[in-house]
């Protein structure tokens, strides 16, 4: 990457998602220029060619525009479906019984086999079954290894393998699916910058898939399911970052307690230090039409006033008429939301945890600093991209701009705050330090002459986890000069 884009001028990030409407490298181009920062594959759907063909697509994107792309590849996850039925589907009546089972035959208007072994031996009596997406409710009654006897709460018709959400127990299924494990083995083989695991339980899920994907992508848990919320302190503890996944959250809880569950993700994230995208039906009328409802706005704005890092599409760029649109109308409302004087006040609701380190302490000077003499940007100096994250988390005034030498620390700064990544040669003296945060504040149009900039480094250069300076300096002539 040799050419350096300038910020978007906004510090949340858009994370769009691909699919048939936005599979070309043409379209992928026009949703980077619309404000598209990082792009989720779903892999639920195609092809492992197809999904192999996507994210080479993307990194030439990238590698034509000299800007770092995000690709955020989204593991499917354990999938509850009921079996066949012999007419197709049937039509269940409120109040009646309806039996699932081991069987395998096809079902009728008594019964349908669920190949899910696992979820006999942990229902109990009063536990729902919430079939096609809740629009059928089954309450369960009694339940052995063979049989799960149900009455119909709420009826409608059921019809080949429709999908079930058990949002009252703990499902003992693996986070990670064969075809997960598959799919987590392309992705990394094909450079993605972040997995995202579905249908996260408990921490050990996600320390599971910590383990196999070993440093070579940052991982991040979608909040779907009631039992995560009730741990989703420890959640935030092992993974890199939270999504608030509205679609199953909003079958598993009553639509009512999706807003306050979606305040509690971002707030604990936010207090953890963690990056949180809020993801589903942000602008769904889009799919169809080329303007959003104010409802939508609005929606869209509230998760940007409460301080995440990015609001994702999903069906909206992935297979709707108005890709493009969609993703320029959340550009839109990110910038209007961060024009409006009582923004900030707003985001730094919550006291984010320093952890007690010299990083963090580092971290919150530079930000104080920041605001106290009016610089107009905060530059780290990082491998990891650790300095950076911990610069974004204390939500500065001001653009962090993130230096670093590995394209792969720049990608994973798509999904988070008010980072603006480039990727540059190390640097090996105090003094090269100084001299390359001006230059490249300048180049990004961050700063001009007379302006201060706060640099974050850690010394000895180029060893990771030794963030332990804070400096600040001032753009000269000199530079301008230079330039």
């Amino acid at each position: 990457m040799t050419r350096h884009l300038e910020p978007r001028g906004r510090r949340v990030k858009v994370l769009a998602t691909l699919g048939p409407a936005s599979n070309s490298e043409e379209m992928i181009a026009r949703l980077i220029a619309a404000g598209a920062d990082a792009f989720r594959i779903n892999m639920s759907h195609g092809t492992a060619e197809a999904r192999v063909a996507l994210i080479a697509a993307v990194r030439a994107v990238e590698k034509s525009l000299g800007r770092p792309v995000t690709i955020l590849a989204d593991l499917q996850g354990p999938k509850l479906r009921v079996g066949r039925f012999a007419a197709g589907g049937v039509e269940l009546v409120a109040g009646a019984a309806f039996r699932l089972d081991r069987s395998g035959e096809p079902g009728d208007g008594a019964r349908v086999s669920l190949p899910h072994k696992e979820l006999f031996a942990v229902l109990r009596p009063g536990a729902r079954l919430l079939v096609d997406d809740g629009k059928i409710v089954l309450r369960v009654e009694a339940s052995d290894d063979d049989v799960i006897t149900t009455r119909v709460e709420v009826g409608g018709r059921i019809s080949d393998n429709k999908g079930v959400n058990v949002p009252d127990v703990v499902v003992p299924l693996p986070a990670l699916t064969v075809k997960d494990r598959a799919d987590l083995a392309l992705a990394l083989d094909h450079g993605a910058d972040w997995i995202a695991l579905s249908f996260v339980q408990r921490p050990e899920d996600v320390a599971e898939a910590r383990a196999l994907i070993r440093g070579q992508a940052a991982l991040l848990a979608k909040i779907e399911k009631p039992a995560a919320l009730e741990r989703l302190p420890e959640i935030l503890e092992v993974a890199d970052a939270v999504m608030v996944a509205r679609g199953d959250l909003g079958v598993e809880l009553p639509p009512q307690q999706v807003p306050p569950a979606q305040k509690r993700i971002v707030a604990l994230a936010r207090a953890a230090g963690k990056p949180v995208v809020v993801a589903t039906q942000m602008l769904e009328s889009m799919i169809g039409s080329p303007s959003p409802t104010r409802a939508e706005v609005s929606d869209v704005a509230t998760a940007i006033y409460d301080g995440a890092d990015a609001v994702m599409l999903s069906a909206e760029s992935a297979a709707g008429k108005y890709p493009v649109e969609a993703v320029a109308m959340m550009d839109a409302i990110a910038r209007e939301v961060e024009a409006d004087p009582g923004y900030f006040g707003r985001v730094h609701f919550a006291d984010v945890a320093g952890g007690g380190s010299t990083a963090a302490a580092m971290s919150a000077a530079a930000a104080s600093i920041s605001r106290t003499i009016g610089a107009k940007a905060i530059v780290c100096f990082t491998i990891t991209g650790s300095t950076a994250g911990r610069a974004a988390r204390e939500r500065a005034a001001v653009p962090v701009l993130c230096l670093t030498p590995r394209p792969s620390t720049a990608r994973r700064m798509g999904l988070v705050w008010g980072v603006h990544a480039i990727v540059t040669r190390d640097v090996a003296s105090f003094e090269e330090m100084v001299e390359k945060s001006k230059r490249m504040a300048l180049r990004a149009k961050l700063a001009g002459a007379g302006d201060p900039l706060v640099l974050i480094a850690g010394v000895p250069f180029s060893t990771p986890g030794t963030t332990n300076v804070v400096h600040v300096v001032r753009l000269t002539g000199q530079e301008l000069a230079g330039r």
